[in-house]
C-alpha cells in the first residue's frame, strides 16, 4: 500500500484531517530542502508536496513564482530533486508528492521520470497542466502504486469532475478559488457544496488548498474536507528567513500551529 494511502487510513482512524504542506524543492538551496522537510514533519505535517521549479509557473502567484526562481538560481534540477528525496528517505517515511508542470518531466522523459521518482522514494505526482485526456499516456508509464493527484476547481464542469475522479489516486486536490496560488483573507463559502459534488463520484480523499493563510482558516477548511493544503504561507516564510542558520527551526515553529488546528478533530460540517 502507498504511503499516501496508509497516511489517510491512519488519520481517519484517529479522527484527524490531513495536513499537506507545499514547499519548492531547492528553495533556498538543494542542500536545505531535506532539512526543511524534516522540520515540517516535526511540526506535524502529514504529506509534503515538493514543487519542481519551472521557469513559467502559470498557475502560481508571486510568492511561489519567486520561490521557483530562487530554486532555479540555486541550480536545482530534476536529478537534484530526486537526490534530495533519496536523502530524505534515509531518515523519514513521510509521503512525498512531486508538484510540477509537464515540461520539466517531459524534458526528463516521462517513463524515466516515473521510474526514477518511484525508485528515489517519491509517492506520487501532481501535474498542474496535464489535460486529463492525456492521462493514459502519462499513467501507463508509471510504476504500480505511484499515485496520481489531480486538481478540481470550482469551475470544473460536471462531466470533467466525474472523469477526474476516476483518474485520481492518493487524494484529490480541490482548488478552492479561481486564479493562481496565494494567501487569502477569507475562506471560500462554496467549499462545502463543491466537496459534496466531488464526493458523489469518488471515495478518494479530498484535500482543499489555494489561499489558506493562517491557523484559524486552516481549522475552518479542515471541517469541510479530508485535508488541508498550505503552500504560499509557508513559502513566504522561507523567503523571509532563507538566509538564517536556524531556518528549519523557525519554520517548524511557524507551521506547528497550523498542524494543531488541522488535527484538532473537527466535526465534519458538509
Amino acid at each position: 500500500m502507498s504511503r499516501i494511502d496508509q497516511t489517510f487510513i491512519q488519520l481517519k482512524a484517529k479522527g484527524r484531517k490531513a495536513f499537506v504542506a507545499y514547499i519548492t524543492a531547492g528553495d533556498p538551496s538543494p542542500e536545505k530542502t531535506p532539512e526543511l522537510v524534516f522540520a515540517l514533519e516535526k511540526a506535524g505535517v502529514d504529506i509534503v508536496e515538493l514543487g519542481i521549479p519551472f521557469s513559467d509557473p502559470l498557475a502560481d502567484g508571486i510568492v511561489n513564482q519567486m520561490a521557483a526562481q530562487r530554486a532555479l538560481d540555486a541550480g536545482t534540477t530534476v536529478p537534484k530533486i530526486l537526490e534530495m528525496i533519496r536523502v530524505i528517505r534515509k531518515s523519514s517515511s513521510i509521503p512525498l508528492v512531486l508538484f510540477t508542470y509537464l515540461n520539466p518531466i517531459y524534458a526528463y522523459g516521462l517513463e524515466k521520470f516515473y521510474n526514477d521518482a518511484a525508485k528515489s522514494g517519491a509517492d506520487g505526482v501532481l501535474i498542474l497542466d496535464l489535460p486529463p485526456e492525456e492521462a493514459v499516456i502519462s499513467q501507463a508509464q508509471s510504476p504500480e502504486g505511484f499515485r496520481h493527484i489531480w486538481l478540481i476547481s470550482p469551475t470544473t464542469p460536471p462531466d470533467r469532475v466525474k472523469s477526474l475522479c476516476k483518474l485520481s489516486s492518493g487524494f484529490i486536490y480541490y482548488v478552492s478559488r479561481e486564479g493562481v496560488t496565494g494567501m487569502q483573507k477569507t475562506v471560500s463559502t462554496s467549499i462545502p457544496e463543491q466537496i459534496r459534488r466531488i464526493q458523489s463520484h469518488t471515495q478518494v480523499p479530498i484535500c482543499v488548498g489555494f489561499g489558506v493563510s493562517d491557523p484559524t482558516q486552516a481549522q475552518q477548511v479542515a471541517q469541510m474536507g479530508d485535508g488541508v493544503v498550505i503552500g504560499s504561507a509557508i513559502v513566504k516564510k522561507i523567503e523571509e528567513w532563507n538566509h538564517l542558520n536556524d531556518l528549519p527551526l523557525k519554520l517548524e515553529s511557524f507551521v506547528t500551529p497550523f498542524a494543531t488546528s488541522i488535527h484538532s478533530n473537527p466535526t465534519t460540517q458538509i
